[in-house]
């Protein structure tokens, strides 16, 4: 998430000038964008049998933004795939899909430009609901659809999508990272403890990032705004609790088979054999099977060893998600069709083509995902050593005074004689909105 959210989607934006449905609610006099939109999910719940008898007839355009590999040929298309099999099923609604190129991190850059331009329905990052609900360009999930979400979805997957108890998006997959290792090197008892693995072989992380460096501190009792959603609360990386993980980190870094990962050195070591286990997602999963093959392991996250206590690592997690303009015409369609591109048989395919990961828990019970270790790996990560990533608009003050402070304990401008310091500064700098 933030710039490490858009980095998982390397499309480069390209959005259609197209308006779709995209009149504003206020202008069609209707209902509000959330009373519509729950209205739509409870209509949407029919089968599709039930559908073809019972829905009024509509006709209209949709205009749906993805990523650009989600409608490429080498892809098979799969939007406009998912789009034409969706339209075949409502034969009484008569639907002409237009489409636009817009990856899930950008979704919020695009749509405050002109709220009445956004697309009807839009794939979108959880973080994205920072700048999109002070707008009111995302619709609210409501009716039978939040019932359907809330049985397919784990706790985790509907948390990042719901503010103040209300949902604003049908999640598709999960985002987060762990641990992919070479199984030579380390037993699966190794793997549970950070610092077991340093005594047998070398490991890589991202220490001057900052989507990975919080894991250490969030093992040791650090907090983002309570229980993430409580700005009044700040960030609370004071005292001893944080300085002591400082303290370790120096220790770390200065530890012979540690070696910090950037600019792709981790997944560098792994080709060429001189780094054993990296901390990086699902967007290495090929590379990293095909360096190590047979001895690739993929694990969540291990436990590290800090004054002599087990600590668990904890990453980031959050979703990517459907979601719904707050301005289309037809929320009906729209919801519908948002709940159909998430759904259990469209996560299948899009894991099928492209590799991306399912959350709907029903599918997950498949065995093909009960084996496939990337996708336990995955949301073992997300269930058991994953925080939920903030994303109430004061997270924005996190992410650069801790890229510096990572790059502060790099270049041994943090020592042990400042670390409490130091660490006490940083934490101010984080609570601080002018830093950014």
């Amino acid at each position: 998430m933030k710039k490490k959210f858009l980095a998982l989607s390397m499309a480069t934006v390209m959005c259609f000038s197209l308006a779709g449905c995209g009149s504003s609610n206020e202008k069609a006099g209707g209902a509000s964008s959330s009373d519509k939109a729950s209205s739509a999910s409870s209509a949407s719940s029919s089968s599709s049998s039930a559908a073809s008898t019972e829905e009024e007839e509509i006709t209209c355009k949709m205009l749906v933004w993805s990523p650009s590999e989600d409608q490429s040929k080498d892809y098979d298309e799969w939007l406009q795939t998912q789009c034409e099999a969706f339209n075949a099923e409502h034969p009484n609604w008569n639907i002409t899909f237009e489409y636009g190129v817009c990856a899930e991190g950008d979704a919020a850059k695009l749509i405050t430009q002109d709220p009445d331009a956004a697309a009807d329905v839009f794939m979108m990052s959880n973080d994205q609901l920072t700048n999109l609900l002070p707008i009111n360009a995302v619709a609210r999930i409501g009716g039978d659809t939040e019932k359907e979400v809330k049985e397919n979805n784990s706790e985790t997957m509907v948390s990042s999508l719901t503010v103040d108890g209300a949902l604003y998006g049908i999640p598709f997959t999960s985002n987060t990272w762990f641990m992919y290792y070479d199984k030579s090197v380390f037993s699966e008892d190794d793997i549970k403890n950070l610092d077991t693995m340093l005594e047998k072989g070398v490991v890589s992380f991202p220490l001057t990032n900052s989507w990975y460096l919080a894991s250490f501190y969030a093992g040791n009792g650090c907090t983002f705004f309570g229980d993430g959603y409580d700005a009044s609360k700040g960030i609370d990386f004071s005292g001893q609790k944080a300085s002591d993980v400082t303290e370790y980190l120096i220790d770390l870094k200065d530890n012979k088979n540690f070696k910090i990962d950037v600019d792709g050195s981790g997944i560098a070591g792994i080709r060429d054999g001189s780094i054993k286990a990296m901390f990086s997602g699902s967007w290495d999963y090929a590379e990293v099977k095909k360096a190590l093959g047979d001895n690739m392991g993929v694990a969540q996250l291990p436990k590290y060893t800090l004054n002599g206590e087990e600590k668990q690592m904890y990453s980031f997690a959050g979703s990517k998600a459907m979601a719904v303009s707050s301005k289309t015409e037809y929320p009906q369609v729209a919801v519908a069709l948002a709940r159909y591109l998430a759904s259990e048989s469209a996560q299948k395919s899009h894991y099928d083509i492209r590799n991306i990961i399912p959350c709907n828990t029903k599918l997950l019970e498949n065995e093909v995902f009960q084996s496939d270790e990337l996708v336990q790996a995955q949301n073992n990560t997300v269930a058991n050593t994953s925080i939920i990533q903030p994303f109430i608009t004061e997270m924005g003050n996190y992410w650069t005074p801790t890229d510096n402070f990572g790059k502060s304990l790099r270049n041994n401008e943090i020592t042990h004689d400042n670390a409490a310091d130091m660490t006490e500064k940083w934490n101010k700098d984080m609570n601080t909105s002018a830093v950014n």
